[in-house]
């Protein structure tokens, strides 16, 4: 099943009002910085939507309530994997380019290979993405990394990946996902 786009806007604006997982900024504001960072970095607009869009598979995801909390839950730690990062695909493949789709699809493997090449990024990780990390793999090895840089958009997605770790601020504002629609549509199949 495909989305659309207004389809997209609707879930965003329903379900990514929650809490980002131990973070303290909520899915959607994690979304809107994320995609704003990669605008102000004047990466593409496909980029951008990949920022916007890398974890919508949380999203989808059965197993997630849409319920919205004030606090996010000392046991919101999560035990096992999600594999987000797969989840959307198939729901945005028949819309969006593969400039889109692979940068969302290598976003957490973004976050293992920097943890191999970049001696100070586990450091500056959250807590909750260090612990994501564990549940995901692990720091690539010598091979993993050498396969990773092979990879077509494996540069977008190391730049996405950056821009997720930085869009956790609370209160910082950003344009408004109307905003983002425009660009989702422009770039759209």
């Amino acid at each position: 099943m495909s989305l659309s786009i207004p389809e997209i806007v609707q879930l965003l604006n329903s379900r990514a009002t929650t809490w980002y997982g131990q973070e303290s900024v909520s899915q959607l504001e994690h979304a809107l910085q994320c995609a704003d960072l990669a605008e102000k970095a004047d990466e593409t607009p496909e980029t951008v939507v990949a920022a916007l869009l890398h974890d919508l598979g949380h999203m989808l995801s059965p197993h997630r309530s849409g319920e919205v909390t004030d606090e996010v839950p000392e046991d919101a730690m999560p035990t096992k994997d999600d594999l987000h990062q797969f989840v959307a695909l198939p729901f945005l493949r028949s819309l969006f380019p593969d400039a889109v789709l692979e940068p969302i699809k290598l976003h957490v493997d973004a976050k293992r290979y920097l943890c191999a090449v970049d001696a100070g990024y586990w450091a500056d990780l959250s807590p909750a993405s260090k612990h994501s990390l564990e549940l995901q793999g692990g720091t690539f090895d010598e091979q993993q990394v050498a396969a990773f840089e092979a990879l077509p958009y494996y540069a977008e997605a190391v730049r996405l990946r950056r821009y997720d770790d930085l869009a956790k601020v609370p209160g910082h504002k950003t344009p408004d996902l109307a905003h983002f629609e425009k660009l989702m549509s422009q770039v759209r199949l």
